[in-house]
């Protein structure tokens, strides 16, 4: 991914007000970043840890989006749970549920989509193997590291694709 700055993160919003854009706390030591290694930019909001927001780099520039974590999803500790994006098997609460308003008129009258995403946002350094699963839980799988990277990202596009299908008419 290409580095981003504070301005383009918040102009990349489709599904939230400028203002919301705004307020939006970004990742600290922004320039620092592993930007080679990162396919998206995911992040919990430092000041507001139940929000969350991811940025990728899709046909006409950057695409942001505003999540909620969903509160009070009982997770085992004996069993793991599988992100949708990167496919990385966690233990506990590794994994998160992510809701993002709609873009558009849908995100306005309430319309949300949702997906279970590793909850730090870090599925490229897991994707990778430059990070690793509190559990140490890992699927051997005969994929390349090209090839999972190419999944993960075909993943969150179908994920980003259902968020700005409205996006015709989106508040910006």
């Amino acid at each position: 991914m290409n580095p981003l700055t504070e301005r383009q993160i918040r102009d990349s919003f489709v599904n939230c007000s400028k203002g919301e854009a705004r307020r939006a706390g970004l990742p600290p030591r922004l320039a620092g970043l592993p930007w080679p290694q990162l396919d998206f930019l995911g992040w919990r909001d430092p000041g507001a840890p139940e929000r969350a927001y991811l940025v990728a780099e899709r046909p006409g520039g950057p695409v942001g989006v505003a999540l909620r974590v969903a509160q009070d999803v009982r997770r085992s500790f004996t069993k793991s749970t599988i992100c949708s994006v990167c496919l990385t098997p966690h233990s506990g609460a590794g994994v998160a549920l992510f809701a993002a308003p709609r873009a558009g008129e849908r995100g306005r009258q309430g319309d949300t989509v949702g997906a279970y995403m590793c909850a730090d946002l870090a599925c490229s350094l897991y994707v990778r193997g430059l990070k690793r699963t509190d559990g140490g839980i890992r699927l051997e799988e005969s994929l390349t590291v090209e090839e999972r990277v190419l999944r993960a990202a075909a993943n969150l596009d179908a994920f980003l694709e259902k968020v700005v299908a409205d996006r015709a008419g989106a508040a910006r």
